[in-house]
């Protein structure tokens, strides 16, 4: 029997953009292409929906704010809705002074993803939920020694912090086997509430 059709060329054409964006630059600390990210926040976001746009997002969520690719350019390529998400998905716009604690950038994008809507927050899952299976694998690795690659003053414990308050904030989706994973991730790194 033959598949189904599935018009997927926003997605496609959002994969080969995010490739070109983020070519030659590498994972923090992971000795593989930055690519790969987005692809498995794609992969997590089509286990919660098949919405085109919304896997597109995906691919294109860390654009903005990590490399030269503007807001316009996203929002000329793939229109209004894309675009909106993956600027609510980029912590440079949160309206902050320069010279603010990490902890109040992250207050600050905690804050914006609760008020989200949920288009936005099930493409944070992806993003979020990839970064936490990284985290996870990372320290079975290496222990508390992963927590120096990062900026965080206070290390794990301000990553823990900040992953609880993940949980709270995409509580939307907690039906989702992707939310689930995540709360596990959450609990395997820092321990059970």
């Amino acid at each position: 029997m033959p598949n189904a059709y599935i018009d997927s060329s926003i997605l496609d054409k959002a994969l080969h953009f995010a490739i070109d964006a983020h070519a030659n630059t590498e994972r923090r600390g992971k000795g593989f292409p930055y690519i790969v990210h987005p692809f498995e926040a794609v992969e997590i976001v089509a286990s919660i929906t098949n919405d085109q746009e919304l896997l597109a997002a995906a691919a294109l969520h860390d654009t903005v704010e990590d490399t030269a690719v503007t807001i316009d350019q996203i929002q000329t390529e793939f229109g209004e809705r894309i675009a909106r998400i993956v600027m609510a998905e980029s912590d440079n716009k949160l309206g902050l002074p320069k010279d603010s604690s990490w902890r109040e950038r992250k207050l600050a994008a905690l804050n914006k993803l609760k008020k989200a809507p949920y288009d936005v927050k099930v493409v944070a899952m992806g993003d979020k939920l990839s970064n936490m299976r990284a985290i996870g694998r990372d320290y079975e690795k290496m222990g508390d020694k992963l927590w120096e690659r990062f900026h965080a003053p206070n290390g794990k414990a301000d990553h823990q912090w900040r992953y609880r308050e993940l949980i709270k904030a995409l509580s939307d989706l907690e039906g989702t086997n992707a939310y689930r994973e995540f709360c596990y991730w959450v609990d395997k790194t820092f321990g059970s509430l």
